[in-house]
């Protein structure tokens, strides 16, 4: 209060000095002119004096001066490399990765050996399959009535368990047991559910195994194919809303570990017998199928009748990212029914955007056509002879919507014939399962390619489900060994998937010697920050990732154009910039220089760079081990700390 007092009095002398100044010398004084260019100079020099001096005075600056020499031998001045850093920092993130893929490994490994073992059971009952249904103690759970209701109650009764409160995890959880999640869609008391449920048990013991060598382990899922999610600790579940629609076949992690990249182009049918509820079915399908899509895959949607154009603006196949999707949905609802229906021309608009030679970047792997129709005569052989065969490198998936009497033959045709499959959507409640059962299909090649196609993926950020905020997943695809007769099974089981916080990410980054202004960040291969201060969402989806490009997050210019290409690519490299900046409250933007530097976090698609002004180049570290030590353990000797409190390095501060 007396500082702050104190500079309030020497500002107002510094003011009322400056306007007696003016004050002497004002125009239209009698006997005075207006002051001459080397007077006005005297009168700036003054002013500046008397302002350093008042800053000098307040801030205290002497006194820190003097703190500092009489100290001296108890602090040293250190300069960063930042090279080093970042290297060190991306080191740090690699091991911590490896920790979490190694659990995934022996995970994915434990669930094949587990359901090749497992025989199938035909007369399964429910009451024969003793788990924990996570539903049964939602907060929801009492207001379900009738035959779900009674499921739910019913398997609460099998399998009472006891939480308790675990921070880490920001829940009550049991480290004795599995917890299951089943859709509100599905049958849970099915043969092929109860199957699953039975052999998926046996994980229990691997999640377990899992966390006693790696403590700091938390959530690890399995996602089966079917929709059963199987989780470790156990908890009670927590739907978003009332109603749960939770899928675990819709989480991006789940998208990512399920399929490879692919290119993909939906056609629909816009002719004039499409009308009424078979147009909302094949509009609302359009929505759902973009949402299998993530930011690995490429997509465009059109439209045909007589003739055929694209929905949206795009011209050509787009990154599936939330924006780019968004803007589909928006512009597939205003699809108007008009017109004959024509195959070729819906075709061939679908295979020219898969085949042309763009430029624009695409997934280059999977290539497919999704084509909705409520029907037709036509099967286009001559499409696809001329575009797809005999290679057949476009699968073509068919899906035949609405309630009629059409023949349904040239729409099977059409798939069998390229590689794809057929579905039927009558209404609403089968739009969610048909539209993404073809990432099935599309798991065929992987487990063929077995070992090959095994490897952990990092997802971009999104939000945990259970609680734990914003994270990032490993996820490996889990693949059905069995053999049918001399061959082997070609479906995808599901997707082992690990969580980690970011703030576990976060801890890793220095914090006492990059300065004020000084910062870590990171970068997935779409360019995507999973680290950085201004990655701050506040309005989260749960059933969209977290997408914040490094061009946005900070002030774009071709110099950081460059910078994330080559964190995209995986280089490293350091530079120097003159760039513009945002104040920490985003109200002002100054130029400045700035250090980029940058590495590949190895093991990873990821990239971690590092941002240094260049008062940040040098720090200041107290040498306090013994004094710090001292204090410590007269703490511990009554009993407020451990002895492993006690440091065995000297801390570092700025």
């Amino acid at each position: 209060m007396a500082i702050c007092t104190q500079s309030c009095s020497l500002f107002c002398f510094v003011s009322i000095q400056t306007v007696l100044i003016f004050s002497l010398s004002a125009p239209g004084t009698n006997g005075f002119l207006f002051p001459q260019h080397y007077t006005m100079q005297y009168w700036a020099g003054r002013i500046e004096q008397e302002i350093d001096r008042v800053v000098r005075l307040v801030s205290g600056v002497q006194q820190i001066k003097g703190i500092y020499n009489e100290k001296r031998n108890q602090f040293e001045i250190k300069k960063n490399s930042p090279k080093e850093l970042v290297e060190k920092v991306a080191l740090d993130i690699e091991k911590l990765l490896a920790k979490k893929r190694k659990a995934l490994e022996r995970l994915a490994r434990a669930a094949e050996v587990f359901q090749r073992a497992n025989a199938w059971k035909d007369n399964i009952k429910e009451n024969e399959i003793e788990y924990y249904d996570a539903k049964a103690d939602s907060e929801y759970a009492d207001e379900f009535d009738g035959e779900e209701g009674a499921q739910m109650k019913s398997t609460s009764q099998q399998l009472q368990l006891t939480f308790v409160d675990d921070p880490n995890f920001k829940n009550q959880v049991n480290y004795s047991s599995t917890a299951v999640q089943i859709p509100t869609d599905i049958y849970k008391g099915s043969a092929v559910i109860l199957n699953e449920l039975n052999w998926t048990a046996a994980l229990e013991e691997v999640f377990i195994q899992n966390r006693n060598e790696d403590p700091s382990l938390l959530w690890q899922v399995f996602g089966s194919a079917t929709g059963v999610t199987r989780y470790y600790p156990a908890t009670p579940w927590k739907p978003p809303n009332k109603i749960d629609l939770y899928d675990v076949r819709r989480r991006p992690w789940y998208i990512q570990g399920a399929s490879s990249p692919k290119d993909m182009v939906i056609i629909v049918d816009v002719s004039g017998s499409v009308s009424g509820l078979t147009l909302r079915l094949m509009k609302t399908s359009v929505k759902q199928m973009l949402d299998t899509l993530s930011d690995d895959d490429y997509v465009n949607v059109g439209k045909f009748s007589e003739t055929a154009e694209q929905v949206s603006c795009f011209d050509h196949l787009v990154q599936a990212n939330v924006h780019n999707k968004k803007m589909f949905k928006r512009d597939v609802e205003n699809m108007m029914a008009k017109g004959t229906t024509d195959y070729k021309t819906g075709l061939e608009f679908a295979f020219n955007q898969l085949l042309n030679k763009s430029s624009a970047p695409r997934a280059n792997c999977n290539k497919i056509i999704m084509m909705f129709t409520d029907g037709g005569e036509d099967r286009v052989q001559d499409v696809f002879e001329k575009y797809n065969w005999p290679n057949k490198t476009v699968r073509v998936f068919t899906f035949s919507v609405g309630q009629h009497n059409y023949d349904v033959t040239p729409l099977q045709w059409m798939a069998c014939a390229n590689k794809g499959y057929y579905y039927e959507i009558p209404s609403m409640g089968a739009i969610r399962i048909n539209t993404q059962e073809y990432l099935d299909v599309l798991g065929r090649p992987m487990v063929l390619a077995g070992k090959k196609a095994k490897q952990v993926q990092w997802t971009n950020v999104y939000q945990d489900n259970l609680g734990l905020g914003l994270v990032v997943t490993g996820t490996m695809p889990v693949f059905n060994l069995t053999m049918e007769g001399n061959m082997q099974n070609q479906l995808l089981l599901g997707v082992m998937g690990v969580d980690i916080p970011l703030n576990e990410i976060k801890k890793l980054t220095p914090q006492y010697n990059l300065g004020a202004n000084g910062y870590m960040y990171a970068v997935d291969p779409n360019g995507y920050v999973l680290l950085h201060p201004n990655l701050r969402p506040k309005i989260i989806n749960f059933g969209e990732l977290v997408t914040l490009d490094l061009l946005d997050a900070e002030l774009e210019d071709e110099n950081k154009q460059q910078i994330r290409r080559d964190m995209i690519d995986g280089k490293p490299g350091e530079k120097r910039i003159r760039t513009l900046i945002k104040s920490i409250d985003e109200r002002y933007i100054d130029e400045s220089v700035r250090t980029y530097t940058w590495t590949p976090v190895n093991g990873t698609d990821y990239s971690l760079g590092l941002v240094l002004p260049p008062y940040s180049f040098h720090y200041i570290r107290a040498n306090l081990s013994d004094q710090i030590l001292q204090v410590q353990c007269k703490y511990w000797h009554c009993g407020l700390l451990s002895p492993s409190t006690c440091p065995s390095e000297p801390l570092i501060s700025h």
